[in-house]
């Protein structure tokens, strides 16, 4: 890893490195208008334990965060795919992102009436996100929905890879099936085992593109990952012949620069996919189901039992498949509630600031009065 030095304040020479790595005029603009020519702009495409690691485009090199990002006093702590401005050895700010793919951090989905507290970035200032998908025991309608909801709830476009095709005769039953869920998201079948597919995944690998990887342990994203790239990068493990579950060998989120001109993120995979925004992803991820909701009597109509509901006339009808209704339904209410209470905490937090300003003008009122 090579050290780097406080480069100068024209940058025009590498500038092309920069946009190789996804630098745009929307990180641009906020650069000219820090005035810190001193700083270096590079991006984040390794986090460890307690550093970073940190590229221009020409170099690479590791760096921690300054204090005040570390303890929430200024800015956002750094993920993958973030840009930065850093010294030698110093991140001292983390320049706005474009957009974030984030959830609900891990130990609160599944349990009863239970939410997270907490949001986790998983990728920042991404193009597209890989839901990757295997057509073994991993293979899961619902699982893909909700999927898709963290990827549309987060502004992000998705598309779906269904990997380990040569597992099976007649694989395109898997795509048929999923075809009626991802609603006009670019949707492949692939084999990393003899390359079938692949071809179509590099077309979303052109330069300066920035991809995530998503999906279950063992689902087959760093197997993805090392054939598009043309060699071993990622370790990859075995899938329990018992459970049907992949060991989590992935455990670092890493930016990697590859062959075709783009980036891919690995990530660790997720077990449980909670969600911490709510903006509107459910209703772009279920279009039929909010289109025929407009044809319902009651426009507050809730589509379990209400007269004259345009969804259960559907379900009625095999137009809609039941348990589709019931996914959508049940993630609707995950995202009123997380709604309604990330509103609650706000007030409170403001409440509480508003409280604290009341009593240090009293104080000082009270110092003046003596």
């Amino acid at each position: 890893m090579h050290t780097k030095h406080p480069i100068d304040s024209n940058r025009t020479s590498n500038g092309e490195h920069l946009s190789q790595m996804g630098w745009t005029s929307h990180f641009e603009t906020q650069l000219k208008d820090a005035h810190k020519d001193e700083l270096i702009p590079a991006r984040v495409v390794g986090v460890r334990k307690n550093s970073f690691n940190i590229s221009d485009g020409m170099s690479e090199w590791r760096a921690t965060a300054a204090g005040r990002l570390k303890h929430g006093a200024a800015g956002v702590y750094p993920v993958t795919g973030d840009w930065v401005l850093a010294t030698d050895a110093v991140i001292l700010d983390v320049l706005t992102r474009r957009n974030a793919l984030s959830r609900g951090a891990a130990g609160a989905h599944g349990k009863q009436h239970a939410q997270p507290h907490r949001e986790q970035v998983i990728a920042a200032n991404l193009d597209t996100v890989f839901v990757v998908c295997g057509l073994d025991r991993d293979f899961n309608l619902r699982r893909i929905e909700r999927y898709l909801t963290l990827v549309y709830n987060c502004g992000l476009n998705p598309v779906v890879i269904l990997t380990k095709a040569d597992l099976h005769p007649h694989p395109e039953l898997f795509l048929a099936e999923v075809e009626p869920i991802a609603c006009g998201v670019p949707l492949y079948l692939v084999s990393a085992r003899d390359g079938q597919g692949l071809v179509h995944l590099e077309n979303h690998l052109a330069a300066g593109k920035t991809i995530a990887l998503v999906g279950s342990s063992g689902a087959g994203k760093s197997t993805l990952v090392n054939r598009l790239y043309g060699r071993p990068l990622q370790a990859t493990g075995s899938i329990s012949t018992r459970v049907g579950k992949g060991r989590h060998i992935t455990t670092t989120r890493d930016l990697i620069m590859m062959p075709q001109g783009g980036m891919l993120i690995d990530n660790p995979g997720i077990r449980e996919i909670a969600f911490w925004n709510h903006d509107g992803g459910v209703d772009v991820a279920f279009p039929e189901i909010e289109n025929l909701a407009e044809e319902c009597r009651f426009a507050d109509c809730r589509h379990e039992h209400e007269p004259g509901c345009r969804i259960l006339q559907a379900v009625a009808e095999g137009e809609i498949r039941a348990d589709r209704l019931e996914s959508y339904q049940k993630m609707k209410r995950e995202l009123s509630y997380l709604a309604h209470r990330q509103q609650k905490s706000a007030e409170r937090v403001e409440k509480e600031r508003w409280k604290a300003v009341s009593l240090k003008i009293k104080a000082i009122n009270k110092h003046r009065r003596h």
